[in-house]
């Protein structure tokens, strides 16, 4: 039996215990039919990013379901990997060759800077995962994978093909969104839409052949070089008269068509809509359905382009200041009004795009999506809370075509080819050696690469093997179980991956989606770098360890919700660590040599309970973490390990194991023995270093608690009777507490106690629990009080009533002295806090920290003071 360090100290524990894991394959799962599957996908952390709170939240969170079923006896797999990030990592590499040798891309050519690529992902894949290491995660390393690796790579391929065999992927031109700094198009689910101010300019366009014209209002005046009609709507009467005319475009000098279509709402600005078809969206499904011109104005970096004359070369912002002055100038301007929209912005970069027209690559997403939407429907799919499925249901019935090529060179490249003598379109999973139709060897691949989400979106069965559909990994394993995520990628990702699974594999690619919210600072601000108010998880494992965190992201948590982070949640959570150790070597020092294993036959009524209420635990811990309440199932182990077990069970068994009775010492070690090892087990998920360091040192633990039995609700150790007669005596007892700690009364004062209560037998066995938690001595035990009452404080709580002589207690006029002059502090700081917070100078001035400070002196003082007048008003 090993002895346990006096001081919990995690530095010396965790990498070494977790190394022990490793060597020990305890993470790695069998195919074992005589078990049941349980499987997860870790979504693949960025190769360009480091652990964060999200992640750490999200990874904690699926650590602790697998830890969960591991014990429950299921075949638990999880499946770890990372993203190859095309965007994001292409950006870094091009910034640091930038920065470091003065170097672009396109000096170094393709292959060199895939190269560099490949060199980058060795260099910094592997550090989030040591990250992810140390914060304990038991996922199979066997098995972990890149979204790039050989199989990832040949499913990307198979499904690309596949896809456009069926018709379901094409290449044409389409109004797409492209970002101007990272010079690549977007999907939709990429563009963030913000609130920006801006301007609305109304711009007459003179009707041709006449003095008459009509206005037009737009927020991007640089785009109206490229316009190609005006459209009005077919019932607007101030209009009709000019459908079918034509007007001439303000400094172009171009004769544009007056048309009319039910896309235009009358009542918006002036009724009449400038149409842009290259560069709005609307605008050009509107050119469609009316053959207008489709005029691209503006250049990949968002510069004018060539037919834009004199604004040729000019930045979209500098061309629109120039048109402006120009429409001034010229008379063409009527009004500029101010005015605040919504402005779409990359997700990666969050410079504003700009929708182009531009050939790409899209997935025609309609026939795919319904299956997706059923799926949910119908309950193949869940989202917990439930409440998600209504943004999945939204976008998935709204979805437009999914553009997924990329103008980059990180990432996988298109497996089509072009025939440079017939233009004849190859696509195929090998690289063809002659055009099929012309048989010319003239052939070059397409240079653009696919969208990061279309290899993500295959993640759940490409990493078991697929496409090769004889993989037992896949056989067994999938559908995965649960998906965990956060709710800002369900349709970046989980939806991507609905649609992907039905349509590759038959089925949905997981049952259950559990949806968390995003980490916040304890002011509820969104943890970001910009702000500076970010905490890095590896920081706090240093300081706190990998348990402390946990178990404070785990309580902190509930599905769907965001969580606020704070170092005070964190030192509570080391300290709960520190109780749980101290409690295991007070047990360990009390026992000598060997303890026989399992509980004895002799239980005294406080044995009964302890263990009544442990079995009480384990059965709500269990229905917790099975409706994915992993905070409520970490908060009942805590209650019951601190309020139970540590404050009462063990301060009752001193008295045993202290007297000379050897059977009785031994009975209450066996007891203490049972209860400390079924609570690390429900402890373990989510606090797994310290609870295996404390297990293994107790006698007949066997050699991890990974692979122990996970406690089940045992009807015969449901002791009702002696669970409930306890129960009441403990509540007095608090309840007491309170009120001698509300009067100041010392815990050496012991005072005397009249109890009136129908269970008079139970208060009488329990007798010893009473006077020991209530401080009491010589207490009287009644079924009637027959004192005068006006004389006693009075405590009543569920099936009893307290009556405790006043004087006993306190020095009453004293004590209400000295209250009196606590008040007057407190009410001075109170009105010294609140002159501040009422002018307005302060709060304009003063750092945002000082006033939240601020705020919660006054919090605290309001507190302070109520508690005051509750102990004043005890007093009479």
């Amino acid at each position: 039996m090993k002895e346990l360090e006096k001081v919990y100290n995690p530095k010396l524990v965790e990498d070494k215990i977790y190394q022990r894991w490793l060597e020990k394959k305890y993470f790695h799962a069998e195919i074992d039919k005589s078990k049941k599957p349980f499987s997860i996908v870790m979504p693949p952390p960025n190769i360009t990013g480091q652990l964060h709170m999200g992640h750490a939240l999200d990874n904690t969170l699926q650590d602790i379901l697998t830890r969960y079923k591991r014990m429950q006896g299921y075949a638990a797999l999880w499946i770890p990997g990372t993203d190859h990030a095309a965007i994001a990592t292409e950006v870094k590499i091009i910034e640091a060759m930038r920065k470091e040798e003065g170097l672009t891309k396109e000096d170094i050519g393709r292959e060199a800077f895939l190269e560099r690529a490949w060199e980058w992902k060795e260099k910094y894949a592997g550090r989030i995962t040591e990250q992810l290491k140390k914060l304990g995660v038991s996922c199979d390393w066997d098995r972990q994978r890149f979204t790039m690796d050989e199989g990832c790579s040949n499913a990307v391929k198979e499904v690309f093909v596949n896809l456009y065999n069926k018709g379901l992927i094409y290449r044409g031109q389409r109004i797409i969104s492209w970002c101007p700094s990272c010079l690549t198009a977007l999907s939709d689910a990429e563009v963030e839409f913000e609130e920006q101010e801006g301007s609305l300019w109304h711009i007459k366009y003179p009707i041709k052949d006449s003095n008459e014209y009509i206005v037009v209002a737009t927020t991007r005046p640089e785009t109206m070089i490229g316009d190609s009609g005006v459209c009005v709507a077919p019932d607007d009467e101030r209009y009709t008269h000019l459908i079918g005319k034509t007007c001439i475009l303000p400094l172009v000098g171009r004769e544009i068509p007056i048309f009319a279509d039910s896309y235009v709402e009358k009542e918006f600005g002036t009724g009449a809509v400038k149409m842009t078809p290259a560069h709005d969206p609307n605008d050009y499904e509107v050119g469609q359905r009316h053959n207008l011109e489709v005029i691209k104005i503006l250049t990949d970096d968002a510069h004018m382009a060539d037919n834009t004359g004199k604004y040729a070369g000019m930045d979209r912002y500098e061309a629109r200041k120039a048109i402006v002055k120009d429409l001034q100038d010229q008379g063409y301007l009527v009004k500029t009004e101010k005015y605040a929209h919504n402005v779409g912005t990359c997700y990666r970069c969050h410079n504003t795009i700009e929708p182009m027209v531009s050939n790409q690559w899209f997935v025609k997403m309609e026939p795919l999506a319904k299956p997706a939407i059923e799926a949910v429907k119908n309950g193949d799919t869940k989202f917990i809370p439930e409440r998600f499925d209504k943004i999945y249901f939204h976008w998935m019935e709204n979805i437009k075509d999914w553009c997924i090529s990329r103008q980059i060179w990180w990432g996988h490249r298109i497996p089509a080819w072009y025939c440079d003598d017939c233009g004849e379109i190859i696509v195929s999973k090998e690289a063809p050696c002659e055009c099929p139709k012309c048989h010319s060897k003239k052939l070059r691949q397409d240079e653009d690469t696919l969208d990061t989400w279309f290899s993500s979106a295959l993640w759940p069965f490409s990493t078991m093997g697929w496409p090769d559909k004889d993989s037992e990994d896949l056989k067994f394993f999938y559908p995965t179980d649960t998906l965990v995520t956060g709710y800002d990628i369900i349709f970046f990702w989980v939806a991507r991956m609905m649609f992907s699974g039905l349509e590759h594999m038959g089925e949905v690619p997981f049952k259950n989606v559990l949806i968390h919210g995003i980490v916040r600072d304890a002011n509820g601000v969104k943890m970001s770098k910009s702000l500076g108010n970010g905490i890095d998880p590896l920081e706090v494992i240093d300081q706190y360890g990998a348990d402390a965190l946990r178990f404070t992201l785990a309580t902190g948590s509930s599905a769907g919700n965001d969580t606020r982070y704070s170092e005070e949640k964190v030192k509570a959570s080391r300290n709960f660590a520190n109780k749980l150790w101290n409690a295991a070597r007070f047990i360990l020092m009390n026992i000598d040599g060997e303890i026989a294993a399992g509980l004895p036959e002799k239980l005294e009524q406080e044995d009964k309970w302890i263990i009544s209420a442990f079995n009480r635990t384990a059965k709500a811990a269990t229905e917790n973490l099975d409706n994915f309440d992993t905070g409520l199932a970490a908060q009942k182990a805590y209650d019951f390990i601190w309020d139970d077990f540590c404050d009462k069970y063990i301060e009752i068994a001193k008295t045993r194991l202290n007297g000379t009775d050897e059977e009785a010492k031994n009975n209450v070690r066996r007891v203490l023995v049972y209860v400390m090892s079924g609570a690390l087990k429900l402890l373990h998920p989510v606090m797994p270093f310290i609870t295996e360091e404390i297990y293994t040192a107790l006698p007949n633990s066997g050699e991890s608690i990974m692979i122990s039995d996970w406690p089940n609700y045992r009807e015969e150790l449901n002791f009702e009777k002696e669970e409930n007669s306890l129960n009441r005596i403990f509540a007095l007892a608090k309840e007491i507490r309170a009120l001698r700690a509300q009067l100041g009364a010392h815990p050496t004062n012991k005072t005397h106690l009249i109890i009136e209560t129908e269970y008079t037998d139970d208060f009488e066995r329990g007798l010893v629990f009473v006077e020991k938690f209530a401080f009491a001595k010589e207490t009287v035990i009644t079924t009637k009080f027959e004192g005068d009452a006006s004389q006693y404080s009075q405590i009543v709580v569920e099936g009893a009533r307290a009556f405790i002589p006043t004087g006993d207690l306190i020095d009453r006029e004293k004590e209400i002295a000295r209250l009196n002059k606590e008040l007057a502090a407190v009410e001075k700081d109170i009105r010294i806090i609140s002159g501040k917070l009422n002018n307005r100078g302060f709060l304009s001035k003063a750092p945002r920290n000082v006033v939240e400070g601020e705020r919660t002196k006054l919090a605290g003082a309001l507190d302070k003071k109520e508690k005051i007048l509750a102990s004043l008003a005890a007093l009479g």
